[in-house]
Protein backbone atom coordinates (compact mmCIF):
# COMPACT_ATOMS: atom_id res chain seq x y z
CA UNK A 1 0.00 0.00 0.00
CA UNK A 2 2.86 2.54 -0.10
CA UNK A 3 2.59 2.77 -3.99
CA UNK A 4 2.10 5.94 -5.16
CA UNK A 5 -0.20 4.46 -7.67
CA UNK A 6 -3.57 5.86 -6.50
CA UNK A 7 -5.58 2.49 -7.64
CA UNK A 8 -3.54 0.44 -5.02
CA UNK A 9 -4.71 2.87 -2.29
CA UNK A 10 -7.39 2.53 -0.16
CA UNK A 11 -11.06 3.70 -0.85
CA UNK A 12 -11.41 5.06 2.97
CA UNK A 13 -9.49 5.76 6.26
CA UNK A 14 -11.01 4.84 9.90
CA UNK A 15 -9.28 6.49 12.98
CA UNK A 16 -10.45 5.16 15.83
CA UNK A 17 -11.16 1.48 16.63
CA UNK A 18 -13.27 1.27 19.90
CA UNK A 19 -16.09 -1.09 19.18
CA UNK A 20 -18.24 1.47 17.13
CA UNK A 21 -14.89 2.18 15.20
CA UNK A 22 -13.76 -1.36 14.61
CA UNK A 23 -17.63 -2.57 13.49
CA UNK A 24 -18.30 0.82 11.10
CA UNK A 25 -14.73 -0.27 9.95
CA UNK A 26 -16.05 -4.18 9.12
CA UNK A 27 -18.86 -2.70 7.74
CA UNK A 28 -17.39 -0.32 4.87
CA UNK A 29 -14.85 -3.19 3.75
CA UNK A 30 -17.87 -5.74 3.92
CA UNK A 31 -19.46 -3.88 1.23
CA UNK A 32 -16.44 -4.07 -1.42
CA UNK A 33 -14.37 -0.64 0.01
CA UNK A 34 -10.37 -0.62 1.10
CA UNK A 35 -10.25 0.36 4.29
CA UNK A 36 -6.77 1.45 6.16
CA UNK A 37 -7.24 1.81 9.49
CA UNK A 38 -5.43 3.16 12.31
CA UNK A 39 -5.84 4.15 16.34
CA UNK A 40 -3.63 5.63 19.10
CA UNK A 41 -2.98 2.75 20.73
CA UNK A 42 -1.60 0.32 18.34
CA UNK A 43 -2.83 -2.74 19.82
CA UNK A 44 -6.67 -1.52 18.46
CA UNK A 45 -5.13 -2.05 15.02
CA UNK A 46 -4.01 -5.30 15.38
CA UNK A 47 -7.21 -6.27 17.28
CA UNK A 48 -9.13 -5.37 13.97
CA UNK A 49 -6.91 -6.48 11.57
CA UNK A 50 -7.76 -9.94 12.95
CA UNK A 51 -11.51 -9.56 13.26
CA UNK A 52 -11.54 -8.34 9.46
CA UNK A 53 -9.31 -11.96 8.92
CA UNK A 54 -11.45 -14.02 10.65
CA UNK A 55 -15.08 -12.09 9.33
CA UNK A 56 -14.57 -13.14 6.06
CA UNK A 57 -11.06 -11.67 5.14
CA UNK A 58 -11.72 -8.13 4.57
CA UNK A 59 -9.97 -5.72 2.71
CA UNK A 60 -8.58 -4.03 6.03
CA UNK A 61 -4.91 -2.59 6.27
CA UNK A 62 -3.66 -1.23 9.11
CA UNK A 63 -1.52 1.86 9.89
CA UNK A 64 0.60 2.97 12.85
CA UNK A 65 1.09 6.57 12.79
CA UNK A 66 -0.57 9.26 11.12
CA UNK A 67 1.65 9.58 7.93
CA UNK A 68 1.64 5.93 7.26
CA UNK A 69 -2.49 5.96 7.79
CA UNK A 70 -2.78 8.90 5.52
CA UNK A 71 -0.40 7.89 2.48
CA UNK A 72 -2.18 4.45 2.50
CA UNK A 73 -5.21 6.40 0.94
CA UNK A 74 -6.38 7.27 -2.52
CA UNK A 75 -7.12 11.23 -3.07
CA UNK A 76 -9.24 12.51 -2.59
CA UNK A 77 -8.67 11.31 0.70
CA UNK A 78 -11.38 10.62 2.90
CA UNK A 79 -11.11 9.91 7.19
CA UNK A 80 -14.13 9.02 9.25
CA UNK A 81 -13.27 9.90 12.94
CA UNK A 82 -14.93 7.82 16.17
CA UNK A 83 -13.30 8.93 19.07
CA UNK A 84 -14.75 10.82 22.12
CA UNK A 85 -16.08 14.00 21.75
CA UNK A 86 -14.72 17.21 22.49
CA UNK A 87 -11.09 17.87 22.72
CA UNK A 88 -10.06 13.92 21.46
CA UNK A 89 -11.58 14.93 18.04
CA UNK A 90 -9.62 18.63 17.95
CA UNK A 91 -6.41 16.65 18.83
CA UNK A 92 -7.22 13.57 16.15
CA UNK A 93 -7.96 16.41 13.42
CA UNK A 94 -4.23 18.08 14.47
CA UNK A 95 -2.35 14.77 14.19
CA UNK A 96 -3.69 14.37 10.85
CA UNK A 97 -4.08 17.20 9.24
CA UNK A 98 -0.16 17.62 8.88
CA UNK A 99 -0.87 14.89 5.85
CA UNK A 100 -3.84 16.32 4.30
CA UNK A 101 -4.06 18.05 1.33
CA UNK A 102 -6.48 21.03 -0.44
CA UNK A 103 -9.82 18.57 -1.36
CA UNK A 104 -9.60 16.05 1.29
CA UNK A 105 -12.56 15.07 3.71
CA UNK A 106 -12.85 14.71 7.36
CA UNK A 107 -16.17 13.05 8.42
CA UNK A 108 -16.75 12.92 12.73
CA UNK A 109 -19.25 10.35 13.35
CA UNK A 110 -19.33 10.91 16.76
CA UNK A 111 -22.07 12.42 19.05
CA UNK A 112 -20.90 16.17 18.83
CA UNK A 113 -22.09 19.73 19.96
CA UNK A 114 -23.37 20.97 16.79
CA UNK A 115 -21.05 24.27 17.30
CA UNK A 116 -18.17 22.60 17.84
CA UNK A 117 -18.25 21.14 14.04
CA UNK A 118 -19.02 24.60 12.63
CA UNK A 119 -15.67 26.04 14.32
CA UNK A 120 -13.72 22.82 12.92
CA UNK A 121 -15.23 23.68 9.28
CA UNK A 122 -14.12 27.27 9.62
CA UNK A 123 -10.74 26.12 10.53
CA UNK A 124 -10.33 23.48 8.24
CA UNK A 125 -11.84 25.54 5.28
CA UNK A 126 -8.38 27.65 5.64
CA UNK A 127 -6.55 25.23 4.54
CA UNK A 128 -8.73 23.95 2.28
CA UNK A 129 -10.02 20.41 3.86
CA UNK A 130 -13.11 19.59 3.74
CA UNK A 131 -14.80 18.44 6.90
CA UNK A 132 -18.51 16.66 7.72
CA UNK A 133 -20.56 15.91 10.87
CA UNK A 134 -22.26 12.58 10.42
CA UNK A 135 -24.38 11.39 13.13
CA UNK A 136 -24.58 7.97 13.64
CA UNK A 137 -26.58 5.61 15.30
CA UNK A 138 -27.70 2.11 15.80
CA UNK A 139 -25.14 1.22 18.56
CA UNK A 140 -22.54 -1.33 17.59
CA UNK A 141 -24.84 -3.90 15.58
CA UNK A 142 -25.87 -0.73 13.89
CA UNK A 143 -22.47 0.18 12.89
CA UNK A 144 -21.48 -3.51 11.70
CA UNK A 145 -24.55 -4.35 10.19
CA UNK A 146 -26.35 -1.16 8.72
CA UNK A 147 -26.82 1.95 10.61
CA UNK A 148 -28.69 5.43 10.48
CA UNK A 149 -26.02 8.26 8.86
CA UNK A 150 -27.26 11.61 9.45
CA UNK A 151 -24.15 14.02 7.49
CA UNK A 152 -24.16 17.64 7.37
CA UNK A 153 -21.50 19.59 5.65
CA UNK A 154 -20.34 20.90 2.48
CA UNK A 155 -22.00 19.37 -0.53
CA UNK A 156 -19.25 18.87 -2.20
CA UNK A 157 -18.02 16.71 0.55
CA UNK A 158 -20.92 15.01 0.82
CA UNK A 159 -20.97 13.41 -2.81
CA UNK A 160 -17.31 12.78 -1.90
CA UNK A 161 -18.22 10.18 0.56
CA UNK A 162 -21.88 9.37 -1.00
CA UNK A 163 -21.46 6.26 -2.61
CA UNK A 164 -19.86 4.77 0.37
CA UNK A 165 -22.51 5.93 3.18
CA UNK A 166 -25.15 5.18 0.77
CA UNK A 167 -24.17 1.42 0.62
CA UNK A 168 -23.44 1.10 4.54
CA UNK A 169 -26.26 2.50 5.44
CA UNK A 170 -29.23 0.23 7.33
CA UNK A 171 -31.50 -0.22 3.87
CA UNK A 172 -34.98 0.10 4.18
CA UNK A 173 -37.69 -1.47 1.69
CA UNK A 174 -34.82 -0.42 -0.95
CA UNK A 175 -33.89 2.88 0.60
CA UNK A 176 -30.66 3.95 2.62
CA UNK A 177 -31.34 5.00 5.54
CA UNK A 178 -29.33 7.99 4.87
CA UNK A 179 -29.36 11.20 2.58
CA UNK A 180 -28.12 14.77 2.59
CA UNK A 181 -29.23 16.78 5.92
CA UNK A 182 -27.83 20.17 5.32
CA UNK A 183 -24.32 22.29 5.56
CA UNK A 184 -22.46 21.52 8.45
CA UNK A 185 -24.17 21.38 11.89
CA UNK A 186 -27.10 20.09 10.39
CA UNK A 187 -26.41 16.19 10.28
CA UNK A 188 -25.07 16.79 14.16
CA UNK A 189 -28.69 18.41 14.98
CA UNK A 190 -30.60 15.98 13.53
CA UNK A 191 -28.84 13.12 15.66
CA UNK A 192 -28.95 15.54 18.31
CA UNK A 193 -33.07 15.79 17.90
CA UNK A 194 -32.77 11.44 17.38
CA UNK A 195 -31.19 11.04 20.87
CA UNK A 196 -33.63 13.45 22.53
CA UNK A 197 -36.73 11.37 21.10
CA UNK A 198 -34.70 8.21 22.28
CA UNK A 199 -35.16 9.57 25.38
CA UNK A 200 -38.68 10.30 25.37
CA UNK A 201 -39.64 6.69 23.99
CA UNK A 202 -37.13 5.31 26.56
CA UNK A 203 -38.92 6.72 28.99
CA UNK A 204 -42.94 6.54 28.07
CA UNK A 205 -42.25 2.86 27.71
CA UNK A 206 -40.74 2.72 31.52
CA UNK A 207 -44.04 4.65 32.83
CA UNK A 208 -45.75 1.71 31.18
CA UNK A 209 -43.76 -0.88 33.13
CA UNK A 210 -44.34 0.80 36.28
CA UNK A 211 -48.19 0.53 35.52
CA UNK A 212 -48.11 -3.06 34.52
CA UNK A 213 -45.99 -3.64 37.71
CA UNK A 214 -47.28 -1.58 39.92
CA UNK A 215 -50.89 -1.64 38.90
CA UNK A 216 -51.86 -4.47 37.14
CA UNK A 217 -49.37 -6.19 38.59
CA UNK A 218 -48.08 -8.22 35.25
CA UNK A 219 -44.90 -10.44 36.11
CA UNK A 220 -41.85 -9.85 34.17
CA UNK A 221 -42.70 -13.26 32.33
CA UNK A 222 -46.25 -11.58 31.28
CA UNK A 223 -45.21 -8.27 30.49
CA UNK A 224 -42.40 -9.61 28.21
CA UNK A 225 -45.42 -11.42 26.16
CA UNK A 226 -47.75 -8.28 26.09
CA UNK A 227 -44.72 -6.13 24.59
CA UNK A 228 -44.08 -9.00 22.07
CA UNK A 229 -47.58 -8.29 21.56
CA UNK A 230 -47.35 -4.82 21.05
CA UNK A 231 -44.70 -5.22 18.76
CA UNK A 232 -46.36 -6.71 16.34
CA UNK A 233 -48.97 -3.23 15.67
CA UNK A 234 -48.55 -0.07 15.66
CA UNK A 235 -46.12 0.33 18.63
CA UNK A 236 -43.35 -1.84 16.46
CA UNK A 237 -39.73 -0.53 17.12
CA UNK A 238 -36.33 -1.59 18.36
CA UNK A 239 -37.12 -0.33 21.85
CA UNK A 240 -40.48 -2.57 22.53
CA UNK A 241 -38.52 -5.49 21.16
CA UNK A 242 -35.41 -5.07 23.04
CA UNK A 243 -37.76 -4.30 26.11
CA UNK A 244 -39.33 -7.98 25.51
CA UNK A 245 -36.09 -9.47 25.86
CA UNK A 246 -34.61 -6.98 28.62
CA UNK A 247 -37.68 -7.99 30.70
CA UNK A 248 -37.45 -11.62 29.96
CA UNK A 249 -33.67 -12.24 30.59
CA UNK A 250 -32.87 -14.57 33.48
CA UNK A 251 -30.02 -13.58 35.80
CA UNK A 252 -26.73 -16.00 35.26
CA UNK A 253 -25.58 -14.71 38.56
CA UNK A 254 -27.51 -16.36 40.73
CA UNK A 255 -30.13 -19.07 40.74
CA UNK A 256 -32.87 -18.37 42.38
CA UNK A 257 -35.03 -17.98 39.04
CA UNK A 258 -34.64 -14.30 38.97
CA UNK A 259 -34.39 -11.68 36.84
CA UNK A 260 -31.79 -8.94 35.54
CA UNK A 261 -33.79 -6.15 35.39
CA UNK A 262 -35.02 -6.95 38.93
CA UNK A 263 -31.41 -6.49 40.11
CA UNK A 264 -30.42 -2.95 37.91
CA UNK A 265 -29.74 -0.14 40.37
CA UNK A 266 -32.90 2.25 39.70
CA UNK A 267 -30.47 5.22 38.49
CA UNK A 268 -30.45 5.85 34.81
CA UNK A 269 -27.15 7.38 33.54
CA UNK A 270 -26.86 9.39 30.15
CA UNK A 271 -24.11 11.20 27.98
CA UNK A 272 -25.68 14.78 27.06
CA UNK A 273 -27.51 14.79 23.87
CA UNK A 274 -30.86 14.73 25.68
CA UNK A 275 -29.48 17.67 27.71
CA UNK A 276 -28.69 19.59 24.33
CA UNK A 277 -31.72 18.97 22.65
CA UNK A 278 -33.56 20.24 25.65
CA UNK A 279 -31.35 23.58 25.89
CA UNK A 280 -31.77 23.66 22.08
CA UNK A 281 -35.47 23.33 22.46
CA UNK A 282 -35.16 26.82 24.84
CA UNK A 283 -32.91 28.69 22.51
CA UNK A 284 -35.68 28.07 19.76
CA UNK A 285 -38.30 28.93 21.63
CA UNK A 286 -39.48 25.24 20.88
CA UNK A 287 -41.67 23.07 23.58
CA UNK A 288 -39.88 19.92 24.40
CA UNK A 289 -41.90 18.61 26.58
CA UNK A 290 -41.64 14.61 26.35
CA UNK A 291 -37.92 15.32 26.19
CA UNK A 292 -37.40 17.70 29.28
CA UNK A 293 -39.15 15.24 31.82
CA UNK A 294 -37.58 12.06 30.23
CA UNK A 295 -34.46 14.34 31.29
CA UNK A 296 -35.39 15.34 34.36
CA UNK A 297 -36.85 11.79 35.00
CA UNK A 298 -32.89 11.08 34.99
CA UNK A 299 -31.85 13.64 37.17
CA UNK A 300 -34.20 12.81 39.84
CA UNK A 301 -33.08 9.08 39.39
CA UNK A 302 -29.67 9.60 40.28
CA UNK A 303 -30.39 10.68 43.39
CA UNK A 304 -31.11 7.66 44.42
CA UNK A 305 -30.12 8.65 48.31
CA UNK A 306 -32.26 11.16 48.85
CA UNK A 307 -35.32 8.98 47.25
CA UNK A 308 -34.67 6.07 49.55
CA UNK A 309 -34.79 8.83 52.75
CA UNK A 310 -37.71 10.61 51.04
CA UNK A 311 -39.80 7.18 50.55
CA UNK A 312 -39.67 7.24 54.68
CA UNK A 313 -41.29 10.86 55.63
CA UNK A 314 -43.81 11.33 52.54
CA UNK A 315 -46.63 9.81 51.77
CA UNK A 316 -48.63 8.91 48.74
CA UNK A 317 -52.71 8.35 48.15
CA UNK A 318 -53.94 6.10 50.99
CA UNK A 319 -56.89 5.06 49.23
CA UNK A 320 -56.47 2.30 47.58
CA UNK A 321 -57.90 2.18 43.46
CA UNK A 322 -61.02 0.23 43.61
CA UNK A 323 -62.68 -1.81 40.68
CA UNK A 324 -59.31 -1.75 38.67
CA UNK A 325 -60.38 -3.22 35.19
CA UNK A 326 -56.76 -4.75 33.99
CA UNK A 327 -57.48 -5.32 30.59
CA UNK A 328 -58.95 -1.90 29.86
CA UNK A 329 -55.62 -0.46 31.48
CA UNK A 330 -53.39 -2.69 28.86
CA UNK A 331 -55.44 -1.16 26.27
CA UNK A 332 -55.19 2.29 27.61
CA UNK A 333 -51.75 2.25 27.82
CA UNK A 334 -50.93 0.66 24.23
CA UNK A 335 -53.40 3.58 22.74
CA UNK A 336 -51.47 6.22 25.01
CA UNK A 337 -47.80 4.66 24.91
CA UNK A 338 -48.84 5.55 20.78
CA UNK A 339 -50.21 9.43 21.07
CA UNK A 340 -47.70 9.75 23.78
CA UNK A 341 -45.08 8.97 20.91
CA UNK A 342 -46.31 11.21 18.28
CA UNK A 343 -46.44 13.66 20.19
CA UNK A 344 -42.22 13.41 20.93
CA UNK A 345 -41.71 12.89 17.50
CA UNK A 346 -44.15 15.98 16.30
CA UNK A 347 -41.88 18.47 19.50
CA UNK A 348 -38.78 17.00 17.81
CA UNK A 349 -39.88 18.24 14.09
CA UNK A 350 -40.55 20.92 14.81
CA UNK A 351 -37.51 21.91 16.97
CA UNK A 352 -35.12 20.94 13.82
CA UNK A 353 -37.53 22.88 11.51
CA UNK A 354 -36.85 25.98 14.29
CA UNK A 355 -33.26 25.46 13.73
CA UNK A 356 -33.05 24.63 9.95
CA UNK A 357 -34.99 27.83 9.34
CA UNK A 358 -32.77 30.24 11.68
CA UNK A 359 -29.48 28.55 10.19
CA UNK A 360 -30.73 28.60 6.84
CA UNK A 361 -30.17 24.71 6.58
CA UNK A 362 -33.16 23.87 4.57
CA UNK A 363 -33.44 20.29 6.11
CA UNK A 364 -35.81 18.22 4.68
CA UNK A 365 -37.91 16.59 7.69
CA UNK A 366 -39.21 13.76 5.32
CA UNK A 367 -36.09 12.45 4.80
CA UNK A 368 -34.65 13.01 9.02
CA UNK A 369 -38.15 10.18 9.30
CA UNK A 370 -37.06 8.05 6.58
CA UNK A 371 -33.14 7.57 7.88
CA UNK A 372 -34.95 6.85 11.31
CA UNK A 373 -36.62 4.34 9.66
CA UNK A 374 -33.82 1.51 10.20
CA UNK A 375 -29.81 0.98 11.94
CA UNK A 376 -30.93 3.68 14.47
CA UNK A 377 -32.44 3.17 18.16
CA UNK A 378 -35.17 4.76 17.53
CA UNK A 379 -36.67 2.76 14.49
CA UNK A 380 -40.17 2.26 14.03
CA UNK A 381 -43.36 1.86 11.87
CA UNK A 382 -44.37 4.60 13.07
CA UNK A 383 -41.49 6.13 11.18
CA UNK A 384 -43.33 4.88 8.22
CA UNK A 385 -46.57 6.88 8.53
CA UNK A 386 -44.03 10.30 9.59
CA UNK A 387 -42.07 10.07 6.29
CA UNK A 388 -45.19 9.66 4.18
CA UNK A 389 -46.79 12.95 6.26
CA UNK A 390 -44.00 15.23 5.61
CA UNK A 391 -43.46 14.11 2.03
CA UNK A 392 -46.88 14.99 1.18
CA UNK A 393 -47.21 18.28 2.99
CA UNK A 394 -43.45 20.11 2.89
CA UNK A 395 -45.22 23.01 4.45
CA UNK A 396 -47.15 20.61 7.55
CA UNK A 397 -46.09 23.28 10.42
CA UNK A 398 -46.50 20.23 12.87
CA UNK A 399 -47.28 16.46 12.82
CA UNK A 400 -50.23 16.57 14.91
CA UNK A 401 -52.12 18.74 12.14
CA UNK A 402 -51.36 15.96 9.71
CA UNK A 403 -55.22 14.41 8.72
CA UNK A 404 -54.04 11.12 9.60
CA UNK A 405 -52.29 11.58 12.85
CA UNK A 406 -54.63 14.09 14.06
CA UNK A 407 -57.23 11.75 13.45
CA UNK A 408 -55.66 8.90 15.25
CA UNK A 409 -54.84 11.38 18.10
CA UNK A 410 -58.15 11.40 18.61
CA UNK A 411 -59.45 8.15 18.25
CA UNK A 412 -56.42 7.89 21.61
CA UNK A 413 -56.89 10.64 23.52
CA UNK A 414 -59.49 9.42 26.01
CA UNK A 415 -57.12 6.27 26.51
CA UNK A 416 -54.35 8.92 26.76
CA UNK A 417 -56.18 10.76 29.85
CA UNK A 418 -56.84 7.91 31.73
CA UNK A 419 -53.56 6.59 31.91
CA UNK A 420 -52.59 9.90 33.45
CA UNK A 421 -55.14 10.45 35.52
CA UNK A 422 -54.61 6.61 36.94
CA UNK A 423 -50.82 7.49 37.37
CA UNK A 424 -52.09 10.40 39.67
CA UNK A 425 -54.76 8.03 41.46
CA UNK A 426 -51.72 5.59 41.98
CA UNK A 427 -48.89 7.49 43.15
CA UNK A 428 -47.51 6.97 40.15
CA UNK A 429 -45.45 9.28 38.31
CA UNK A 430 -46.13 9.62 34.75
CA UNK A 431 -44.16 12.86 33.65
CA UNK A 432 -43.97 11.77 29.87
CA UNK A 433 -47.25 10.65 29.20
CA UNK A 434 -48.65 13.98 31.37
CA UNK A 435 -46.31 16.26 29.66
CA UNK A 436 -47.14 15.17 26.05
CA UNK A 437 -50.77 15.22 27.17
CA UNK A 438 -50.50 18.73 28.36
CA UNK A 439 -48.88 19.56 25.33
CA UNK A 440 -51.51 18.21 23.50
CA UNK A 441 -53.89 20.00 25.18
CA UNK A 442 -52.60 23.57 24.79
CA UNK A 443 -51.49 22.92 21.33
CA UNK A 444 -55.49 22.33 20.48
CA UNK A 445 -57.14 25.45 22.60
CA UNK A 446 -57.46 28.55 20.13
CA UNK A 447 -56.76 30.64 23.26
CA UNK A 448 -54.92 29.94 26.87
CA UNK A 449 -54.50 31.82 29.85
CA UNK A 450 -51.73 33.82 28.25
CA UNK A 451 -53.51 36.70 28.26
CA UNK A 452 -53.57 36.97 31.85
CA UNK A 453 -50.01 36.46 32.17
CA UNK A 454 -49.38 38.94 29.49
CA UNK A 455 -51.84 41.86 31.50
CA UNK A 456 -49.35 40.69 34.93
CA UNK A 457 -46.18 41.63 33.07
CA UNK A 458 -47.66 45.00 31.66
CA UNK A 459 -49.05 45.71 35.36
CA UNK A 460 -45.28 45.37 36.74
CA UNK A 461 -42.99 46.09 34.48
CA UNK A 462 -44.70 47.78 31.48
CA UNK A 463 -44.57 45.24 28.93
CA UNK A 464 -46.95 46.20 27.03
CA UNK A 465 -49.70 43.80 24.76
CA UNK A 466 -51.64 43.03 22.18
CA UNK A 467 -55.39 43.18 21.60
CA UNK A 468 -57.73 40.84 20.04
CA UNK A 469 -60.14 43.42 18.84
CA UNK A 470 -57.43 46.09 17.13
CA UNK A 471 -54.15 46.14 15.91
CA UNK A 472 -50.97 47.87 17.29
CA UNK A 473 -49.29 47.60 20.87
CA UNK A 474 -51.08 48.96 24.16
CA UNK A 475 -50.37 49.33 27.75
CA UNK A 476 -52.68 49.97 30.45
CA UNK A 477 -52.62 52.32 33.73
CA UNK A 478 -53.80 49.53 35.79
CA UNK A 479 -54.61 52.03 39.38
CA UNK A 480 -53.24 55.02 40.86
CA UNK A 481 -49.90 53.70 40.96
CA UNK A 482 -49.16 53.45 37.25
CA UNK A 483 -47.75 56.74 35.59
CA UNK A 484 -48.11 57.58 31.23
CA UNK A 485 -44.92 55.81 30.05
CA UNK A 486 -44.98 57.42 27.02
CA UNK A 487 -43.87 56.03 23.44
CA UNK A 488 -44.02 52.22 23.76
CA UNK A 489 -42.24 51.54 20.59
CA UNK A 490 -39.57 49.97 22.14
CA UNK A 491 -41.16 48.28 25.01
CA UNK A 492 -40.55 45.01 23.97
CA UNK A 493 -37.50 45.08 22.85
CA UNK A 494 -35.44 42.22 23.73
CA UNK A 495 -37.75 39.73 23.53
CA UNK A 496 -37.80 35.99 22.75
Amino acid sequence: MSSNDNSKKCDIGLYGLAVMGQNFALNMADHGFSVCVSNRTPSKVDDTLQRAKAEGDLPIVGAKSPKEFCANLSKPRKIVILVQAGKPVDETIEKLVEFLEKGDVIIDGGNEWYPNQIRRHEELAKKGIMFVGMGISGGEEGARNGPSLMPGGPKEAYDIIEPIITKCAAQVKGEACTGYCGPIGAGNYVKMVHNGIEYGDMQLISEVYDILKNVVGLNNDEMAKLFEKWNTGDLDSYLIEITTKVLSKKDDKSDDGSYVVDKILDKTGMKGTGRWTVQEAAEQSVPGSVIAAALDSRYISGRKDERVEASKVLNGPTDELQNIEKEQIINDLESALYAAKVTSYAQGMSLIKAASDKHKWNVDLSLCASMWRGGCIIRAALLHKITDALAKNKDLTNLLLDPGFSAEMNDRQMSWRRIVTLGVASGIATPGFSAGLTYYDQYRRARLPANLIQAQRDFFGGHTFERTDMEGTFHVLWDESHKDIGDLTGRRAGEL
